[in-house]
């Protein structure tokens, strides 16, 4: 049996963002963002699996965009840690619910309700991951998207669907002013998100978590996710049933330097050659045939 979850949600803004370059995904579009620039980091399609080059310092976001018309959960993790749980990944845990066409950018480790730890591309050894005695799955990031059960229609009464429908729009106005939720039947309560539309699931049915291969050595150290500094990001709490067990979907994306991509043969920079003159296969044609004139005089 599938059971009930409780999820932080977000109300979708009404402003929406631009689909980033490079996203991936068929229920989301997930992509990574540097913050420090705004740039779309490109995807590198390598031997089955896609790869971004992080550079070391650099914050960066996890972008997803909900791409149906109905509300999916995704459960992200980085490094094999849960972004808002701290727990060693697994499908079952928390994660955020993204409202129907829901653009929203992950920036952190969760640290409560209000707050979050920036992502940061650090060295494997100054990674959370790492730091927290868990080093062997740095360089990943992936993403666990559900589609939510819905309920099964039950015939009302006139009156009484009229009444649960005036109820559902004043829950909706409430919401839309920033004021509290009524309380959920779950005695967990929720938090209201202001700033964009997202939502934090907790657990769902157990399954197992994605591993990643070690890498070979490469020539520098490889980047992790480490534990910046500290932004406000308000949240709140809803319902949500997954469809299923296991996720729909599974994004994952690797990452690493951009030098040891290239070395890995991820990247593939063009090779550039040294400017040569070009030479003439007769350089003594096209002389005059007649005396030239001499150099001129110095006096």
């Amino acid at each position: 049996m599938t059971p009930r979850l409780l999820a932080l949600a977000f109300l979708v803004a009404s402003a929406t963002l631009a689909v980033p370059a490079h996203a991936i995904g068929r229920l989301a579009d997930v992509s990574v963002t540097d913050r420090d620039s705004g740039a779309t980091l490109a995807l590198h399609y390598h031997r089955g699996e896609y790869w971004v080059a992080g550079r070391p310092g650099a914050r960066y976001a996890i972008s997803v965009r909900n791409r149906l018309g109905e509300r999916v959960l995704a459960v992200p993790a980085v490094d094999g840690v849960n972004v808002l749980s701290g727990e060693t990944a697994a499908w079952d845990q928390t994660g955020y619910v993204l409202s129907p066409w829901q653009p929203y950018q992950i920036t952190g480790w969760r640290k409560s309700s209000s707050e979050i730890a920036a992502f940061e591309f650090s060295s494997a050894g100054d990674s959370y991951a790492g730091r927290t005695g868990r080093p062997g799955h740095v360089g990943v990031i992936g993403v666990a998207l559900f589609r939510e059960r819905l309920p099964e229609p039950v015939a009302q009464a006139p009156d009484h669907a009229a009444r649960d429908a005036r109820e559902r729009h004043d829950e909706s106005r409430s919401l839309q002013r920033g004021a509290p939720a009524p309380a959920p039947a779950s005695p967990a309560a929720g938090l209201q998100e202001r700033s964009s539309g997202e939502a934090l699931a907790q657990r769902a049915p157990s399954g197992s978590a994605d591993s990643v291969a070690k890498a070979a050595p490469l020539p520098a150290p490889r980047l992790g996710t480490g534990h910046g500094q500290r932004e406000t990001s308000v949240i709140t709490h809803t319902r949500f049933e997954r469809l299923q067990a296991s996720p729909n979907e599974i994004i994952r994306i690797r990452y690493d330097s951009r030098e040891n991509l290239v070395a890995a043969g991820v990247i593939r920079e063009p090779v550039v050659y040294p400017r040569l003159p070009t030479p003439n296969p007769f350089p003594h044609s096209g002389n005059a045939s007649y005396v030239p004139d001499p150099p001129p005089r110095h006096y």
